[in-house]
């Protein structure tokens, strides 16, 4: 921009001194003045001659040469003074719309402050009316939940001291019913009951805290829960099932402990019905829990224990039929096996359910009268009758406990089978028409013994 603008001066510059030069010799000697004709000052032929006499006039001012790199940097600082003048100017323009800006805000707050400071006042209020009745309708709420736990706890109590008043005429039915060793256990925690029945009564009456009382009933009522368990448990283990009164008791295992049945008449049949209840004291491979030899087969109807399977055989050991699964230690299991000659038909039925049968077991065969039936054990090959010594295998002798045991010359129904089966109630009381469970007469030797 500098050079493009120095260079007009540099013309007039050279211009001025080729005229200041060229003056002196043209016209210093030459000139004459005429006041003729010449009033129009115009050159006259001698004059033209005479300006055309050949002078050495100097050489011209040549005009400096710019290369590509002069132009570039010269395009460079107009873009750059160009840009100057574009930021100076939108400076200028940002500062007076600031200016502006600030003069309307200024204005606009002392026009409407106090407006939207009342706004905001109000807003404030009915944002903390609203808080507030949000809080009251909670609070509310909050009240009435605690209310119907309230209601709920009272109810609870009454139910729990109602629980109370049931379990003590229940300990004292068991207490008037039970055997006399358990009456010392019975009479603590009934008395136990009472004491705290009336203690809770009292507190509930003097408004004691409810929730202190709940607290003592549950633990209390956990004692008792505990006491009548261990109590149950020490009760049922002597206590014989289905009501039973007399029950037989194999205390070990030995060559000699068996019990003899007499059936209560001659029979010869092709139909049975053997039930029994037993509770094992020992799993072991084999045991017999009942069997009925003949002179001519010593096998004729056997029920022995095999682990915690179950098998029935009739005529021998090649017509079985098995029950897995259906015995174990410490518990009394009923058993019922029947068979009939026709078709073959035996099944095997536990706690009053069918749990195994099969067709074709001993098919048209007819079992022997005046034969021996024993409890616990079998004569197998040593048969009475020939002569020898009463003398078992011991490996094959029942330890554990035994009653209900009957025998018809039949076939008994689901219906009749599972009666029978029932721990509670009087399934003692029906009776076999070969052998029946308290009217048969029945022989422990052995060491075993009859219990009451």
């Amino acid at each position: 921009m500098a050079s493009m603008s120095m260079w007009p001066f540099l013309l007039a510059v050279c211009l001025v001194g080729s005229f200041s030069t060229a003056a002196p010799e043209s016209y210093e000697d030459d000139i004459e003045v005429g006041f003729g004709d010449n009033y129009f000052n115009e050159l006259t032929e001698e004059d033209q001659t005479a300006g055309e006499t050949p002078t050495a006039s100097p050489e011209p001012c040549k005009a400096p040469t710019f290369t590509k790199w002069d132009k570039l940097f010269t395009m460079l600082e107009n873009s750059q003074m160009k840009e100057n003048m574009l930021l100076q100017y939108a400076d200028d323009i940002i500062k007076v719309e600031l200016q502006t800006l600030r003069a309307e805000m200024l204005q606009f707050l002392a026009q409407y402050g106090g407006f939207c400071a009342s706004a905001a006042e109000s807003t404030a209020r009915w944002a903390g009316a609203q808080t507030e009745l949000r809080i009251q309708n909670a609070l509310e709420r909050l009240q009435g939940a605690l209310a119907v736990q309230n209601a709920q706890h009272d109810a609870a109590l009454q139910q729990l001291l109602s629980a109370s008043g049931n379990q003590a005429i229940q300990l004292e039915q068991l207490e008037n019913s039970c055997l006399k060793w358990g009456g010392g256990i019975v009479s603590q925690a009934k008395s136990f009951q009472a004491r705290h029945l009336m203690q809770e009564v009292t507190e509930t009456e003097n408004g004691g805290r409810l929730g202190k009382n709940l607290a003592t009933i549950s633990s209390d009522l956990q004692a008792i829960r505990e006491q009548l368990t261990l109590y149950t448990r020490s009760t049922l283990a002597n206590m014989l099932p289905s009501g039973c009164d007399t029950g037989l008791i194999f205390p070990m295992r030995s060559s000699a402990a068996h019990v003899e049945v007499s059936p209560k008449r001659p029979f010869q049949t092709n139909a049975v019905t053997i039930c029994l209840w037993v509770k094992l004291t020992e799993v072991i491979n084999k045991t017999v829990l009942f069997s009925y030899s003949t002179t001519s087969n010593p096998y004729e109807l056997q029920l022995v224990l095999n682990g915690k399977s179950v098998l029935f055989t009739v005529d021998g050991e090649t017509h079985l039929v098995e029950a897995s699964e259906a015995v174990q230690e410490g518990r009394w299991v009923h058993l019922c096996a029947v068979w009939s000659s026709q078709q073959g038909l035996a099944s095997l039925w536990v706690n009053g359910q069918q749990a195994a049968n099969s067709p074709g077991v001993a098919e048209g065969h007819e079992l022997c009268s005046k034969g021996s039936i024993l409890l616990g054990q079998e004569y197998g090959r040593y048969f009475r009758h020939l002569g020898f010594q009463n003398t078992f295998d011991v490996e094959l002798a029942f330890t554990g406990k035994m009653t209900g045991v009957n025998m018809w010359d039949r076939v008994l129904d689901s219906k009749e089978i599972s009666q029978q089966a029932r721990v509670d109630g009087s399934g003692c009381g029906i009776r076999g028409n070969v052998v029946a469970w308290g009217v048969s007469v029945i022989e422990p030797k052995g060491g075993v013994k009859l219990i009451y």
